[in-house]
């Protein structure tokens, strides 16, 4: 859902022109105060601020953007935009906001995947030193094993989903 927050009548215009071509519902609200009520109850991909109207209310725009979660602010000024650029700007900054969130998730997964396989190398040194010490009773030589066994099957997952 996007939240258009506009007291202009231009901003009527754009909603069925945004919902038909980004496939969302948008909901509009005459006030920046009640649109960051809205945002903390509810879960938006977009925010299209009017900009005339949001300047005028800078405290409040503050706790929206606060409030906005994963949403996505867009500025526009309704005033001189129509309709269509208006959905211009929300695709585009909603496809750049996929594309950036897409590079952090892949970031992050190779950050986990390094901390992982240092983790699994860990692993089996210590046991592969353990299984070296001298008398070591059957029981914990077999655990030791099966441990090894475990870490080198996660390795080699690891390095196959890369």
């Amino acid at each position: 859902m996007i939240l258009m927050v506009t007291c202009s009548k231009r901003g009527a215009d754009s909603v069925a022109i945004l919902e038909a071509a980004l496939h969302e519902q948008v909901q509009v609200c005459e006030s920046v105060r009640k649109a960051a009520s809205l945002a903390r109850n509810n879960d938006y991909t977009a925010l299209v601020l009017d900009d005339p109207m949001v300047e005028s209310e800078p405290e409040a725009l503050e706790t929206l953007l606060n409030n906005a979660g994963m949403a996505v602010p867009v500025y526009v000024n309704l005033s001189i935009s129509n309709a269509e650029r208006v959905t211009r700007e929300v695709r585009s900054a909603l496809r750049r906001h996929g594309e950036a969130r897409l590079v952090a998730i892949r970031a992050a997964e190779s950050l986990l995947r390094s901390e992982i396989r240092d983790a699994i190398t860990g692993i089996l040194l210590s046991t592969e030193l353990a299984l070296k010490t001298p008398e070591l009773p059957e029981e914990a030589e077999e655990k030791m094993r099966s441990v090894c066994h475990l870490a080198t099957q996660i390795r080699s997952r690891l390095e196959t989903v890369q």
